[in-house]
């Protein structure tokens, strides 16, 4: 589990957008993120999309997370990302078997450390 503490103050939420083809597999991964953050008490607002509605969704975003299914169109991905401020991470194929949000959690959690 990463310490949200580190990364984020008293009051300070965190927008995490999560990618993958058509938008439906990272629906669900979002949902489960959301969930395991309101548990961890860390405050996130987390949205899901499709890889062909960047870059106009980097808008305001701390957090891209992008499905392992695009990992051919990472670097694109990546590029549209640091263009627009925003730190991104491929995700492994288990985030998408997990019954839980804690592996992308934490890996939205270490992202957003690195951006600080």
């Amino acid at each position: 589990m990463f310490p949200a503490s580190r990364i984020l103050r008293k009051g300070q939420s965190m927008k995490i957008l999560i990618v993958c083809g058509a938008g439906a597999s990272s629906t669900f991964v979002a949902l489960r993120v959301r969930r395991t953050a309101a548990e961890r008490g860390i405050a996130v607002e987390v949205t899901a999309g499709s890889e062909s509605d960047l870059p106009d969704e980097l808008g305001g975003v701390n957090v891209l997370l992008v499905g392992p299914h695009l990992a051919h169109l990472f670097e694109d991905i990546l590029g549209q990302a640091r263009a627009r401020g925003v730190e991104a991470r491929l995700m492994p194929e288990a985030v998408f078997a997990a019954r839980d949000g804690e592996q992308a959690l934490d890996l939205a959690l270490g992202a957003q450390a690195a951006r600080s």
